[in-house]
């Protein structure tokens, strides 16, 4: 049962014929009082989608006091806001005080029924899914509880928004989602935003027409439409601009765009999965990311620890990389010592499972035709002892091995910090921070 409430006469029972259309049965409150009355009585009800004005009141207040009300009787009651575009301040308020989303007025039937069934969905026992191990690639059992928050979250259509250090597998997860979601058999579209200039952003986005502009000589399709019908994965989304900021939650408000040059407005058919390995909450404190976009990306979110906090992964993780680049490379596979494995398990990784698969490559690339076995000094951590060397890297503190991983690092590339970068797994803004850490 679905509580619509609203002092608009009109809007109840448009709302109520939409509902009832769709297979809902819904029951109908002019305003607060009523409303929590409903709240209180009905044990049936599986959400709210409500006003946030009622009477001459324009301010919001009477909604937010509503809001609250319902939180204290029903907390996992989910509760949808509906509110003018103007007054999207007024819903991301609704947002901190548990509203689990908003639509804005006048709405688009198919964008709120969606908004709806997924709202109930995810309040809802746990569904009959495919399992997790059956339709993932992610390695290790450290992550079984981000699986497990997968498959139940991949069904619907809400955004996710999957943060953790850069390395940490983040599209994976993405692709994940896409597999295990309805539109498995779309397409699934990786846009990296921190490679977008804010100039090109529409064209990039939203695709322009021939003459559009100076530089467009021909017609080009948009990432959005690329995506129709599937997802769309948003990484690096903690590197848009503010001005590309609006820009982007208007299409995910209102799920509509115009291409440039052309003035038809178009609609999207998209699941929206974002990542970022920066902390939009205090980005959003620091005035330098939307709160109302933030709220909008982040109706689920996921977040992957770095590889220093899940270390019981990683010899299944060395052994998943040591098969598949073997595999790719029609080489036999080798075996892991244990003291090799005690070793790669102490190292800090700052790169995390980007720099932990470059390093399993190199060492399974590089060792010797005729061993069969990787032993510490594969990992070309420095120049050990072969009978001692293990006991001697397992005592050293972790930011000593760190610092000579680096170091023999860049002695192999021959100094150029690039390579050396790539093949730690880090930037070049991280690998500057190291070297002047450890004074190299």
């Amino acid at each position: 049962m679905l509580l619509v409430v609203d002092d608009d006469q009109s809007i109840r029972h448009s709302l109520r014929r939409l509902l009832e259309y769709n297979g809902h049965t819904v029951v109908l409150a002019e305003g607060p009082r009523q409303a929590i009355q409903t709240v209180r009585t009905e044990p049936t009800l599986e959400l709210v989608l409500m006003d946030m004005n009622y009477g001459f009141s324009t301010d919001g207040e009477e909604g937010l006091t509503l809001l609250r009300q319902v939180k204290v009787f029903r907390p996992d009651l989910p509760v949808i806001l509906m509110t003018a575009w103007g007054s999207i301040d007024l819903a991301v308020r609704g947002m901190r005080a548990g509203a689990f989303d908003f639509v804005t007025k006048p709405w688009v039937p198919d964008v709120l029924l969606e908004r709806i069934e997924t709202a109930r969905r995810l309040m809802s026992p746990a569904p009959s899914v495919q399992s997790p191990s059956a339709a993932s690639p992610i390695i290790g059992t450290s992550l079984a509880g981000v699986l497990a928050t997968v498959s139940r979250i991949a069904p619907t259509a809400a955004p996710v928004l999957i943060t953790g250090e850069s390395g940490t597998g983040k599209e994976l997860i993405a692709e994940a989602i896409h597999r295990q979601s309805r539109r498995a058999g779309g397409p699934f579209v990786k846009v990296n935003l921190g490679g977008i200039s804010t100039s090109l952003f529409e064209s990039e986005m939203f695709g322009h027409r021939k003459g559009a502009f100076t530089d467009a000589t021909s017609d080009r399709t948009g990432r959005f439409e690329l995506a129709a019908g599937g997802t769309i994965f948003l990484d690096e989304i903690g590197e848009l601009s503010l001005t590309a900021q609006v820009k982007l939650l208007r299409v995910l408000q209102d799920q509509t765009y115009e291409v440039l040059g052309d003035s038809r407005t178009r609609r999207t058919d998209v699941r929206v999965v974002c990542a970022t390995n920066a902390d939009l909450r205090a980005m959003v404190a620091d005035r330098t990311f939307r709160e109302d976009l933030f709220y909008r990306i982040n109706i689920i979110g996921i977040h992957l620890p770095p590889l220093r906090e899940r270390r019981e992964d990683i010899p299944l993780l060395v052994e998943h990389f040591i098969s598949q680049t073997c595999e790719a490379n029609h080489l036999p596979a080798p075996e892991v010592s244990t003291d090799a494995l005690r070793l790669l398990q102490q190292l800090p990784f700052p790169g995390n499972i980007r720099e932990l698969k470059n390093l399993v490559e190199r060492a399974v690339l590089m060792k010797s035709p005729a061993a069969t076995e990787l032993t510490p000094a594969d990992f070309q951590l420095g120049a050990q002892p072969a009978a001692s060397s293990s006991d001697a890297v397992a005592s050293r503190q972790l930011s000593q091995v760190e610092r000579d991983t680096i170091a023999a690092c860049i002695s192999r590339n021959g100094g150029n910090l690039s390579l050396t970068a790539k093949e730690l797994g880090i930037s070049r803004g991280a690998l500057y921070r190291k070297i002047e850490k450890y004074g190299l």
